[in-house]
């Protein structure tokens, strides 16, 4: 029978579960046990989370007039991306000092 770990839940297996995975891992030449020395050599396959972003938001707050709110959530899903993409034209023409 196996028992619980204090963390988080995690199923410890018991001496003969330990020694049973030990003897089918000697058994299979595909298979090795990682050992601690070999763990600085391992690597993640991937890095966990988003990819950086090449201009990271910022998050605010801004007060606007209720209509005007209004209209811009009334266009539909994606209203901040637009209103950020109206911005941020606005400052390309020179509109707006950025």
């Amino acid at each position: 029978m196996t028992k619980r770990s204090k963390n988080r839940g995690l199923l410890l297996p018991t001496a003969a579960e330990d020694a049973a995975i030990a003897a089918g891992l000697a058994q299979d030449a595909d298979t090795m046990e990682i050992t601690r020395a070999d763990l600085p050599r391992l690597a993640p396959l991937r890095r966990p989370g988003r990819p950086v972003a090449e201009h990271p938001k910022v998050p605010m707050t801004m007060r606007v007039d209720a209509d005007v709110l209004a209209a811009i959530k009334a266009s539909g899903s994606g209203w901040q991306t637009r209103v950020n993409r109206v911005l941020r034209e606005a400052v390309r023409r020179g509109k707006l000092a950025a």
